[in-house]
């Protein structure tokens, strides 16, 4: 499975990704979002073995994807997703997390995001694509305002985050919203000759 935009490869994981992946995982700023008893290595290593073996599951339900530059070193950037295991049929799951060390670089959230939602509603066929954060994740505020998400719900979150005085936020958007979204990006791209 692989999806290539302007930087960036997307495409399942391989073994050769795990020494980048728990590297960036160890990173104290990767954490900060992770339930306490989520954030250490043994999590993070079985993360890893789903992601590998979701790609081989069929019929697949769950993608996620190594973002990979396409231009040297070919760098492991972090990694997204659509996940429907859990989901109504028609809906899935978006996620994105960048390794710290491309946390806010030249819009690449925006790129890897827009990428998903293209695969989701057209390859995919998917009616809705939602999403869950915790209320301090400013970057994913962000990327879902810019992709017209709406959000659902916002509702007390797990103990770890009420301690810290955060929520958790439901979003989502429809295959229409996107596509009213992306048809001023179109229509400017033509009018511009791009």
């Amino acid at each position: 499975m692989e999806i290539v935009t302007r930087r960036f490869l997307l495409r399942d994981f391989v073994e050769l990704d795990r020494p980048s992946f728990l590297d960036y995982q160890a990173d104290p700023r990767s954490q900060t979002f992770y339930e306490p008893s989520d954030a250490n290595a043994e999590q993070a290593k079985r993360l890893f073995d789903t992601f590998l073996s979701w790609a081989t599951d069929r019929p697949r339900t769950n993608y996620q994807l190594a973002i990979v530059q396409q231009q040297k070193p070919k760098a492991l950037v972090g990694c997204c997703g659509l996940r429907g295991a859990r989901c109504p049929a028609g809906e899935m799951q978006l996620g994105i997390e960048l390794a710290p060390n491309y946390w806010g670089r030249y819009a690449y959230a925006i790129e890897v995001g827009r990428a998903l939602l293209n695969f989701g509603f057209q390859e995919l066929k998917l009616d809705v694509i939602s999403g869950s954060t915790v209320s301090a994740n400013k970057r994913i505020a962000r990327l879902a305002e810019w992709v017209g998400a709406e959000v659902v719900a916002i509702r007390s979150g797990s103990p770890w985050m009420s301690k810290r005085g955060w929520n958790e936020v439901d979003w989502r958007i429809t295959k229409e919203q996107w596509e009213r979204r992306i048809a001023p990006l179109h229509s400017n791209r033509g009018a511009t000759g791009c």
